[in-house]
């Protein structure tokens, strides 16, 4: 019988494990200008000791600025300024705090529209409810309606089956429907705006939309039958079928494209107004400045975007608080307020600390980024190969930490507003060895497709075949995946009556 025991033994081991004040750091760290707004205006709801700085009632003076300056440079104490055991440092903290120390995007006192309220607009929806309610109804039309109107999807297609309406509307309303009910209700919401809503798919989509237009018309007809008897030919782009099918010249056929082309294959979208909220805010400003002699030397600028995100400081009233409590004695609810001052300093000089950090952190990535790509940032083109790992060696921090830096961040240069994303490029070597960014091969794919011929366009092997001419040998399923990287079609879907 194979007895258990039982043993004690000690193991040394190494672990590095990351402080607090080091992961609030990683996670401001990654966060973008707008986000990073959201995130101060959340840590000064939380913690009463930060105050937001009036930049028009203490602006530091030049001299000021330059004490301060340097007493950042001197300041070698890496310790938090309070402890249970010592007095607060009020002095150090409430001279060397604010969370600055680079030359923002925007002046402070700049225009700034951000913050107006913006107009409600109704989504799909609230629009068709609202024109249904214009409509001939009765009680369970109206039912009918609710429950279409309900199941219409972003796109604007009605994609559940009519006899899913009737169920549903048995089962929980205990009313008895009909199919036919049902579907001349849709047939009353697809005439809704905008047209072709409700349609169950592309075909009948298209359909709808032709019937609002003017029927009488030649070209209308005609391309009423086309999606009517040659749907598949359609979707084949076999133009020789189609003229023979709708009985229909070329000239036709091409007026008939035109008119089909010009039609919303997703309706739903296109009534949904631009989402204010959905734009960018560059979270650096780049551009080159020629020196006075020679246009091709200067310098580059790099800004770091601070809108709307406010100068930070540890509030000098907790002092007074502070001297309050110490000529109060000691006692249980004395001591507790003390820890929560204690505390709360703590954590607003650890905040203020890790914003400071993450701006130098960002300008030191983003001048090296600009360092690797000089031409594009001269230029406008020009794009090398890199990859994370070349600013990660350079910089001397990690490569995840690169790329929560780049991951969602943008930079706005006279060229346009780029994702730092776009940077970081595969490489492709030429037959001369010089490596090229996949970005100008994906542009030189689509000056080819361009320029093609509509009515036989280029296939994969033969746009390959035009790079390798160029000096770039690429093998025809890497020209297939950038092809579907860049959202174009094959060559037969690419046919055109021209």
């Amino acid at each position: 019988m194979i007895g258990s025991r039982q043993h004690l033994s000690q193991k040394q081991a190494l672990q590095q494990r990351l402080s607090p004040q080091q992961i609030q750091y990683i996670k401001l760290l990654q966060l973008p200008a707008l986000a990073l707004e959201m995130r101060v205006k959340e840590e000064l709801e939380v913690n009463p000791v930060l105050e937001e700085i009036d930049t028009e009632d203490e602006r530091l003076s030049e001299e000021e600025q330059l004490k301060r300056e340097d007493a950042e440079n001197n300041d070698g104490d890496t310790t938090s300024p309070v402890d249970d055991n010592r007095e607060i440092d009020w002095e150090s903290i409430l001279h060397n705090q604010e969370s600055e120390g680079f030359q923002p995007l925007w002046t402070p006192g700049s225009e700034d529209f951000t913050d107006l309220p913006r107009p409600y607009h109704q989504n799909l929806t609230e629009q068709l409810e609202q024109q249904v309610t214009l409509l001939p109804l009765n009680e369970k039309e109206k039912l009918i309606a609710d429950e279409i109107i309900g199941s219409i999807d972003e796109d604007g297609y009605f994609r559940r089956e009519i006899t899913s309406v009737v169920d549903g509307i048995t089962f929980h309303k205990g009313i008895r429907i009909t199919t036919d009910e049902v579907e001349r209700v849709l047939k009353l919401i697809q005439q809704l705006d905008p047209p072709g809503i409700g349609a169950r798919d592309l075909r009948e989509c298209l359909l709808v939309q032709l019937g609002q237009l003017d029927e009488s018309s030649p070209v209308t007809m005609a391309a009423r039958r086309m999606l009517t008897d040659a749907w598949s030919d359609f979707e084949r782009k076999h133009f020789t079928r189609i003229m023979k099918n709708v009985r229909i010249d070329e000239d036709m056929l091409r007026k008939v494209f035109e008119l089909v082309q010009g039609l919303n294959p997703k309706p739903g979208i296109v009534s949904e107004p631009e989402d204010s909220n959905d734009y960018i805010i560059p979270d650096f400003d780049v551009w080159f400045k020629p020196s006075a002699d020679n246009d091709q030397d200067g310098e580059f600028v790099i800004q770091l975007n601070r809108r709307n995100v406010p100068r930070l400081r540890i509030s000098p009233g907790y002092r007074d608080m502070w001297d309050n409590l110490k000529s109060r004695g000691n006692g249980d609810d004395v001591d507790k307020t003390r820890q929560f001052i204690r505390e709360k300093i703590d954590s607003a000089k650890w905040f203020i600390d890790s914003i400071r950090q993450r701006y130098d952190t960002l300008l030191n990535v983003m001048q090296t980024l600009v360092d690797l790509q000089q031409d594009f940032f001269k230029y406008g083109a020009g794009l090398r190969p890199m990859i994370l790992k070349d600013i990660a060696d350079r910089v001397k921090m990690d490569i995840s930490t690169i790329s929560r830096i780049v991951n969602g961040k943008y930079v706005q240069t006279p060229f346009g507003v780029f994702e730092l994303k776009y940077f970081f490029t595969e490489g492709v070597e030429s037959d001369g060895g010089e490596d090229v960014s996949n970005l100008e091969i994906k542009k030189l794919l689509t000056e080819m497709i361009g320029s093609e011929n509509k009515r036989k366009p280029l296939s994969d092997q033969e746009i390959a075949d035009l790079l390798r001419d160029k000096g770039f040998p690429l093998a025809r399923r890497t020209v297939t995946k950038y092809r579907e990287q860049l959202n174009v079609p094959v060559a037969r879907l690419r046919k055109q009556v021209v």
